[in-house]
C-alpha cells in the first residue's frame, strides 16, 4: 500500500462515476482537484463532509477547484446519494478498491474491539500539474471546506 506525501506526484486512476461515466485523474489535468475520501455514502459523518462541500462549492469552484468525492460504493449508491442532497460534484465509484490502496487510505480499522478494512476520511489537495499539494487526515467533516481554504489562503 502507498504511503502518499505532499510533492508527490497523485496516483492515476480510471473508475465510473455515479453517471456510469468513466472518469480519470488525467481528464483533470490542468486544474485543482480536491479528491475527498470517504467510507460510506449517506451516512452521518459522510453526508456532512459531502454537504459542506456542496454549501462552499461555488466558493471552491470560483477560486479554481474541482471536487471530486471516492467510496468504495457502487454506482448505483453514489446516485442515490447525489440526488438525496443535490450534491454538484463528481463521486466515483471504487468497487475494486484500486483507489483507495494506491492513496493509501485503506486501512485497517477498529470499531467496539472489532477489526475491519475501510476507508480512512482524507482528503488529497492536487495541483494542476498533478502533484498533491496538501493531505488532510484529520477531516473536519461539518467544516471540510473551511479547513481547505484555511490551508491555501
Amino acid at each position: 500500500m502507498a504511503t502518499l506525501k505532499e510533492g508527490d506526484k497523485a496516483p492515476d486512476f480510471t473508475a465510473k462515476d455515479q453517471n456510469g461515466k468513466t472518469i480519470t485523474l488525467a481528464d483533470y489535468k490542468g486544474k485543482n482537484v480536491i479528491l475527498y475520501f470517504y467510507p460510506k455514502d449517506d451516512t452521518p459523518g459522510c453526508t456532512a463532509e459531502s454537504c459542506n462541500f456542496r454549501d462552499n462549492y461555488q466558493v471552491l469552484s470560483k477560486i479554481g477547484f474541482e471536487v471530486i468525492g471516492v467510496s468504495t460504493d457502487d454506482e448505483k449508491s453514489h446516485k442515490k446519494f447525489e440526488t438525496k442532497y443535490s450534491l454538484p460534484f463528481t463521486l466515483i465509484a471504487d468497487n475494486e478498491k484500486q483507489i483507495v490502496e494506491a492513496y493509501g487510505v485503506w486501512v485497517e480499522k477498529n470499531m467496539y474491539g472489532k477489526q475491519y478494512m475501510g476507508t480512512a476520511r482524507t482528503t488529497f489537495l492536487i495541483s494542476a500539474d498533478g502533484i498533491i499539494s496538501k493531505i488532510i487526515h484529520k477531516v473536519d467533516t461539518q467544516n471540510a471546506s473551511q479547513q481547505i481554504l484555511d490551508l491555501i489562503s
